[in-house]
């Protein structure tokens, strides 16, 4: 059976029975639609707004220690730790973090020197 056949069956559907398909196909294979049917057979998109951001320190730049001294307030992490996370950028600082606290965060490590990323 080609693709242009299964096409042409499918627009010779009603709507019911293409919302039993799109059930059926789901069960199969154990997935989900990614965007509902509307009437008419149009596509709506739905956007999602991100809610939690990962804060990533891409490099360290020029003035390190002044990085590290911040990771370490930042993460509560001790000495040694903070200049590993430092010495193996990029690295995660923060994960699943409100838009806020990742903005401030970046802020933060930007002023003392660093490049960092919110993902």
């Amino acid at each position: 059976m080609s693709k242009e056949t299964i096409l042409e069956e499918i627009k010779g559907m009603s709507v019911l029975e293409l919302n039993d398909l799109v059930k059926a196909i789901e069960e199969e294979f154990g997935v989900t639609a990614a965007a509902p049917v509307a009437a008419g057979g149009a596509v709506a998109a739905v956007e999602v707004e991100q809610s939690e951001f990962d804060v990533i320190l891409t490099s360290a730049g020029a003035s390190k220690i002044n990085v590290i001294k911040i990771v370490r307030e930042i993460t509560g992490l001790g000495l040694k730790e903070a200049k590993d996370v430092v010495d193996n950028a990029p690295k995660a600082i923060k994960e699943k973090v409100s838009k806020e606290e990742a903005e401030a965060t970046k802020a933060k490590l930007e002023e003392a020197g660093a490049a960092v990323e919110v993902k």
